[in-house]
């Protein structure tokens, strides 16, 4: 649900126990009258409080779909699965963003074909130029106002950002 959304692979990640514990007191806190699920209204107050932001109508609806039609809300198990996902999206996220804010050498918020060029030079020297070119065009998102030909780390654009994760794995998966 949330990795197909987002363009992200799965994580190798493990949940502390701190962590799950403070996942469990949010359900429970978020709880209401103590009926073992969260509705609609309780699961945005426990995302609010996990992650800060107040989830979309269709976030929530896509999380309340997935829902057993034999219950009226998100069971804790269910609960702590959409967190755990949520996480890894977001760990993976601000992963990416590190990697792209690496080769950001000038610190302007995109890479130029030059930052990207040398960007590849440094993990894969052996990539043929027409390669890094053919990638490069693929994820060109924009020009400056000088008329360089950019790539920004998250347009916003599904498409885009899973072209740019894609190229950024190869960054993770080689350094």
């Amino acid at each position: 649900m949330f990795f197909s959304q987002a363009g992200a692979r799965p994580q190798m990640w493990e949940v502390s126990p701190s962590e799950h514990k403070k996942w469990v007191e949010v359900f429970k806190a978020c709880d209401e009258d103590n009926k073992g699920y969260l509705s609609r209204e309780d699961f945005k107050v426990a995302v609010v409080m996990l992650f800060g932001y107040k989830p979309s109508k269709i976030e929530a609806d896509s999380v309340m779909s997935s829902v057993d039609p034999n219950t009226s809300g998100i069971l804790l198990e269910g609960f702590l699965n959409i967190v755990r996902q949520k996480k890894e999206v977001q760990l993976y996220r601000n992963e990416i963003r590190h990697i792209f804010t690496a080769f950001d050498r000038h610190y302007r918020g995109y890479l130029t074909l030059e930052d990207f060029t040398k960007a590849f030079r440094q993990v894969a020297p052996k990539l043929p130029e027409r390669i890094i070119l053919e990638v490069f065009r693929l994820t060109t998102l924009a020009r400056t106002s000088s008329g360089d030909t950019v790539l920004f780390p998250d347009s916003g654009r599904k498409k885009d950002f899973n072209i740019l994760s894609l190229i950024l794995i190869v960054f993770i998966d080689v350094l």
